[in-house]
């Protein structure tokens, strides 16, 4: 049975719904991210779950009970935002008890749960300082802390990383997944970040127009993508549309290639279909049998750090494919005509 539930949610204001029967189960102690553009709808779904907003029809359970209609305080929610809101006039140490003296606690049990939480996040030796005495991260730590101070049931995060930089972004999300697992806490992370939800959720939802296009694990959502949406906002692909031409054997026209896949296409002969292949699938072929060979003429090459992107002509469609930068790979001449392979279910048919 789930520990949170988010049951058919949807979301309207005025005239304008921005989530759309949000249906999600998610187990005790399980990561979970909603992963989407801008204006999906995933920080309005977070907000109904911590009850700041109220679903317009669908229900929130949290451990057998019902809290839709229950307000922020009494869900035993933490929260965590993009902005620290964390208290200028208060340092670290009452900002992260506020919520404890709030509840009212001992002041023996405060202080032994606020030292918890900040050697938990490793800043115990910055109890004193306030918020303007320390960096971005180290504000965020403090966030965490004082979200999960209070043993909230459910942790909620609303992109807790955007404002940070690069690699602080890293070391924290990493930190944050570490302390998650340690705690066993339920926890929901919002992200617009691919490779943010791709390191560190155990489920991610893949948010589109204010609907969850697919749910999977990361390794399901980047490799097995059921949609175009999907399979173009989560890293990089080859998005090729093509022509099925021999159902019986799987057969597609790529260009002016023809190809046969592993899965049984669904489609009718002549129908047009999206062929979903990510760049690193393929390689330079060199004589194996039993693979999918596709070759074009080379038209780019591009030096990326660790990889060579090249791109191919094939009969009219745009292939691109990655190298590692290796000092024995000879990077591809413009013009040159190139055979690579792939294996078969490398080559995934996606819905529109």
């Amino acid at each position: 049975m789930s520990f949170l539930r988010i049951a058919a949610v949807s979301k309207s204001f005025a005239a304008n719904t921005v989530v759309k029967e949000f249906d999600l189960p998610v187990n005790k102690g399980e990561f979970i991210s909603f992963l989407g553009p801008s204006g999906c709808g995933k920080t309005t779904v977070l907000r109904m779950v911590a009850g700041f907003e109220t679903p317009s029809s669908g229900s929130i359970v949290i451990d057998g009970q019902d809290v839709t209609k229950l307000p922020p305080n009494r869900r035993r929610i933490g929260m965590v935002f993009q902005a620290y809101a964390l208290f200028p006039n208060m340092n670290v140490f009452d900002n992260v008890a506020f919520g404890l003296k709030i509840a009212k606690k001992p002041k023996a049990e405060i202080h032994s749960r606020v030292m918890e939480m900040l050697k938990l996040i490793h800043l115990d030796h910055l109890a004193e300082r306030y918020p303007y005495q320390m960096s971005g991260g180290q504000q965020q730590r403090v966030a965490l802390a004082r979200a999960l101070a209070p043993k909230p049931q459910v942790l909620l995060l609303d992109e807790p990383l955007s404002a940070l930089d690069a690699k602080i972004r890293v070391s924290l999300r990493e930190e944050i997944r570490q302390i998650q697992r340690q705690l066993g806490i339920t926890t929901v992370f919002v992200t617009h970040d691919q490779e943010e939800a791709l390191s560190i959720s155990d489920r991610i939802v893949v948010m589109n127009g204010g609907r969850a296009d697919q749910i999977g694990t990361p390794s399901e959502i980047y490799n097995h993508p059921q949609t175009r949406f999907v399979a173009s906002f989560v890293g990089t692909l080859n998005l090729i549309d093509a022509k099925v031409t021999d159902t019986s054997t799987n057969t597609i026209l790529i260009g002016d290639q023809q190809v046969s896949l592993k899965k049984p296409l669904g489609k009718t002969n002549g129908e047009t279909v999206t062929v979903a292949l990510r760049p690193e699938a393929g390689s330079p072929a060199e004589g194996a049998k039993g693979d999918v060979r596709i070759s074009g003429k080379v038209t780019s090459s591009h030096f990326l750090g660790s990889v060579i992107r090249t791109r191919l002509d094939v009969g009219g469609a745009t292939l691109s494919f990655d190298m590692f930068n290796d000092p024995g790979v000879t990077p591809a001449v413009i013009g040159e005509t190139v055979t690579l392979k792939f294996a078969g279910d490398d080559l995934m048919v996606v819905a529109d």
